[in-house]
């Protein structure tokens, strides 16, 4: 589990270690690690952590080898390193677009190349992979590099799911939307519910939906799910404005003609 040490990963670490998974977390700060597994100590399945940096092949490599020796074996790589720093188009420098595009892209391609050969001696290998609404769906301003960056991750996983079939591995995406997280709560109260009332299910997602959607695919029952995205948003991305799931009109009275296509 690459970036599982807060926010959306902790939330999958902690629902595959319920299950009964052992889970190898990595992430690049080592007291966030270290109050991630204190946190998760206790589940069904073993979780331990350890620091890595994603961006560098050496430490993906690195991070399989330790899951081999500390496990016995690999069957599943959650492929959810992720940054999301904001910035204009007009501002961005190569250095801002590069940090983002080696994180969430090269990330992604070096966990999966450093897996391969465990994965395939599995006989029924996962991987999941994080991307995001953000992208292949919708658009935000200050995001560009971001939405990206989270298209890319699916562009990957349609021709790696063909190449790696032959191997009895699956690749699969989760694509979240407004999901509860530490630095989503420090937003506040107020900023929370405006985010919610554009969603019709009425309320902001948790970690624990994002981390059902990853076992899902990380499970024989999704054996024949392959290069396939599950988006995860309680309907975000289906009004086509806020009137759209507000209060049904009185009286089953038209909408407005100015409202119509």
């Amino acid at each position: 589990m690459t970036g599982g040490s807060r926010g959306i990963g902790r939330g999958i670490a902690d629902r595959f270690a319920t299950a009964g998974v052992n889970v190898l977390v990595t992430g690049r700060d080592q007291d966030n690690l270290d109050a991630c597994v204190a946190e998760l100590a206790g589940r069904p399945g073993t979780v331990s952590g350890l620091a890595a940096d994603v961006t560098s092949r050496d430490d993906c490599a690195r991070v399989v080898a330790v899951a081999l020796e500390r496990y016995g074996g690999l069957d599943i790589v959650c492929a959810n390193a992720g940054i999301y720093p904001s910035g204009r188009i007009e501002d961005l420098t190569p250095e801002d677009i590069e940090q983002v595009i080696g994180v969430n892209v090269k990330g992604t391609f070096f966990i999966v190349q450093a897996a391969l050969s465990p994965l395939t001696a599995s006989g029924h290998g996962r991987v999941v992979v994080t991307s995001s609404i953000t992208g292949p769906i919708t658009g935000y301003p200050g995001w560009s590099h971001y939405g990206a960056s989270k298209a890319a991750q699916l562009g990957f996983i349609r021709t790696a799911a063909m190449e790696l079939a032959p191997k009895q591995i699956t690749i699969n995406a989760v694509l979240p939307g407004n999901i509860v997280t530490e630095g989503l709560a420090d937003m506040g109260q107020e900023y929370l519910d405006s985010m919610a009332s554009a969603i019709p299910a009425g309320r902001l997602g948790t970690v624990a939906d994002i981390g059902n959607a990853a076992l899902f695919f990380a499970t024989d029952e999704a054996a024949y799910v392959t290069g396939q995205t599950l988006v995860v948003d309680g309907g975000q991305v289906l009004p086509e404005s806020l009137m759209a799931i507000a209060e049904p009109l009185p009286g089953g009275a038209e909408i407005p003609p100015t409202v119509r296509h």
